[in-house]
Formats: structure tokens, C-alpha cells, sequence
């Protein structure tokens, strides 16, 4: 059995709380973690990433805001030894020293702005493509950020569900 079914597999047959656990870890949003859950079992893990975008798109902003709460300011090393830490580094790892000070300026910027943490997804980008996209989007309106914030969580919680299910560590 291929790795991402035997995982499936595990993840389907797990009491809801490790479940609900494990989901934790690719978005921190307890109302995400519970609805996934609830919806098991999936028989592929296209229709477990089909539940998760739908319950990552119908997330009430109080609940994308805990989500957002387990996230570090981008830039910064994420500290602990748990499965999403290690994750956020790897996520962060195109992040050189010599635009941190920058980022963290940009950071503390967009926080005074909308009062939550700066959320992209950091795979595959560089620091200076992390900087851009952060100073853009300090240009939004509320509305227009709350919709991007809400796409970057629904494609981190994606990547992080596919490397929960075998997909690549």
C-alpha cells in the first residue's frame, strides 16, 4: 500500500481526538481540525483535501484568527521540536539573514495595520519575493486582506496536509 493510503488509512481509523490533533498541526484552527474529522473517512486523499479546503473556506474569522495565532512573523526561526515547527522552518528556509531586519520591520508594520500576524505561504519563495509580497499587501483594505489571508491559510494547510499524508517531509 502506497504511503499516502497507508496514512489515510491510519488517519481514518484514529480516535477523532488524534485525529483532530494531527490536523492541528497543518491548521491550528479547532473548528478546522473537528469538521475534517468529523468528515472521515475519506477513500482518497483528493476528497481529504476536498474537506479541508471547504472547511478552511468556512471558517469564521475568529477561527482563521487561532489558526493565524500558531504561525510565526515570517523571518523569524520557529522555536520547538513539534511537527508544524519543523514545518515552518522548512516553509521559511528561502528566508536569508540579510533581509530578517527588513522582514521584521515589515512584520511589526503589518501587525499595527490588522492587528493579526503576516500569513504567506513561504514554500518555494525568497526572502526578498516574502518582503514584496508583504509591503503589497499592506496596501489592502481589510476586506481585500481577510480574503488573502484565507487563501495563503487554505494553501499552507493543503501543503501540510499532503506531507501529514506521506506526500514528502
Amino acid at each position: 500500500m502506497p504511503a499516502t493510503l497507508s496514512a489515510l488509512a491510519a488517519f481514518n481509523a484514529a480516535p477523532a481526538g488524534q485525529a483532530e490533533e494531527e490536523l492541528r498541526a497543518c491548521c491550528a484552527s479547532t473548528a478546522f481540525a473537528a469538521r475534517v474529522a468529523a468528515g472521515r473517512p475519506y477513500g482518497d486523499l483528493a476528497g481529504l483535501l476536498a474537506a479541508a479546503e471547504a472547511a478552511a473556506g468556512a471558517l469564521a474569522w475568529p477561527d482563521v484568527l487561532e489558526a493565524l495565532a500558531a504561525h510565526p512573523r515570517i523571518g523569524e526561526r520557529p522555536a520547538g521540536a513539534g511537527r508544524e515547527a519543523a514545518w515552518s522552518r522548512q516553509e521559511q528556509s528561502g528566508v536569508g539573514d540579510d533581509l530578517r531586519a527588513a522582514l521584521a520591520e515589515g512584520n511589526r508594520a503589518y501587525e499595527a495595520r490588522f492587528g493579526h500576524v503576516y500569513l504567506v505561504c513561504a514554500t518555494g519563495l525568497g526572502g526578498a519575493e516574502l518582503l514584496a509580497r508583504l509591503r503589497e499587501r499592506l496596501g489592502n483594505d481589510e476586506e481585500r486582506e481577510r480574503a488573502a489571508v484565507r487563501g495563503e491559510l487554505a494553501k499552507i494547510t493543503r501543503l501540510r496536509l499532503v506531507k501529514l499524508m506521506g506526500g514528502g517531509e
